[in-house]
Formats: structure tokens, C-alpha cells, sequence
């Protein structure tokens, strides 16, 4: 069902407790700053089995591609490095990240919007995102 719903583009509508969350994951005050002021949009395609993920800000853009149950190696957008793994879940794209601060990472789809769950260590974060 995720695979139905997550294709198109994306715009952020609400953050909650990302700044706590940038912390939690090593990301330095500056970096921080930016980070919270971001609106950033995402493009989701799907291929022959292959997603890519496309978020871009005024600052940034950064591209993962991967498929369901392989693990890849990804920079995140505060510069991490990471090996991710991913699965479906109904209507949910989960991906566990490992690196030096483990993070969980999981977007829950529906038509309109999905819901966009970071957790590290102790603190979860809570973005929503229009389809556009």
C-alpha cells in the first residue's frame, strides 16, 4: 500500500520537536538553525523496485535510491553517514538507520499527506507533509 501512495511530490506542513531531535542525533547549533527554518519539499518515485527519495530546501538537496530489504550506505541531510535498512509495513516506509546515533525513521502515507516519525535515543519527531 505504501508503494501506491508514496509516489509524487511533498511539501513540509508542520514540525514538531525537530530541534530536540537534530540534538539527539549530534547536529551542531548552527546546522540546527538552518535546519528548523528549512521548508524542504520530497520527491518519491518508484522504478523496477527502486525508490528515490529526493529532499530539497532552499540549501540542499539530497538523493537516496534503494530497495526494500537491502542495506545501503547514505549521507543524511545534517551530513550523517549511515547504513540504512528499509521495509514496508501497510501503509508505512520504515528505515532504521545505524551509525554513530542510531535513528528510526518512518513515513506513514495516505492520500493527501504522510506523516514523517523521527525517533533518537529518548526523543521522537513529528513532520507532516502535503501532497502538492
Amino acid at each position: 500500500m505504501a508503494a501506491e501512495l508514496a509516489p509524487g511530490k511533498w511539501e513540509l506542513q508542520s514540525s514538531e520537536n525537530f530541534d530536540e531531535y537534530m540534538k539527539a542525533v549530534g547536529v551542531g547549533m548552527a546546522k540546527r538553525l538552518i535546519g528548523n527554518q528549512a521548508k524542504p519539499t520530497v520527491e518519491i518515485s518508484i522504478v523496477d523496485g527502486v525508490w528515490r527519495i529526493t529532499t530539497s530546501s532552499a540549501l540542499t538537496k539530497v538523493e537516496v535510491s534503494f530497495k526494500i530489504g537491502e542495506e545501503f550506505e547514505e549521507t543524511t541531510p545534517d551530513g550523517r553517514k549511515v547504513k540504512t535498512i528499509s521495509r514496508i509495513e501497510g501503509n508505512k516506509l520504515i528505515q532504521e538507520q545505524k551509525g554513530e546515533v542510531d535513528t528510526h525513521v518512518e513515513r506513514q502515507f495516505s492520500k493527501d499527506n504522510f506523516v514523517l516519525t523521527l525517533k533518537a535515543k529518548d526523543v521522537v519527531c513529528t513532520r507532516v507533509y502535503k501532497r502538492v
